[in-house]
This record gives structure tokens, sequence and C-alpha cells, in this order.
């Protein structure tokens, strides 16, 4: 198998009843975020959203400054 380039991301699109669950991984380090949202959006609005969330939890991860709210 071969390695994963850097910023890949998977996308899985998942239908729970009248909502989309998108799931975003990010292939170099399995990390993985998933938004909903209703069946009537777009897929590609849902893939951003979840694309934008991975970027920010990739971010929040690489920085050394703990996040309000959350223990340390």
């Amino acid at each position: 198998m071969t390695q994963p380039k850097p910023g890949e991301i998977y996308i899985e699109f998942v239908s729970i009843g009248s909502q989309v669950k998108a799931i975003a991984v990010d292939a170099t380090t399995g990390l993985e975020v998933s938004v909903f949202g209703p069946a009537s959006v777009s897929q590609s609005d849902l893939q951003n959203l979840a694309v934008r969330k991975l970027k920010k939890r990739l971010a929040d991860l690489n920085s050394q400054q703990p996040r309000p709210g959350k223990w340390v």
C-alpha cells in the first residue's frame, strides 16, 4: 500500500433517516471528524463543513496552547 500524500482527506457520506452524516478523515494521522445535516443539503456543503472542522481540529492539535474549556 502506498503512503498517503500530505493533506489528503477521505470523505464518506452515510444516510441516517432524514439526515446525512459526513465523515472526514485525515489520511496521514487517521484523525476523524463528522458533521450532520438534513438530507436536503448538498453533499458539497456538508463536505466543505467536514473538511473545515477537520482542519480546525488538526490546527488545535498542532498548537501548544490548550483551548479554553479543555482539560489539560
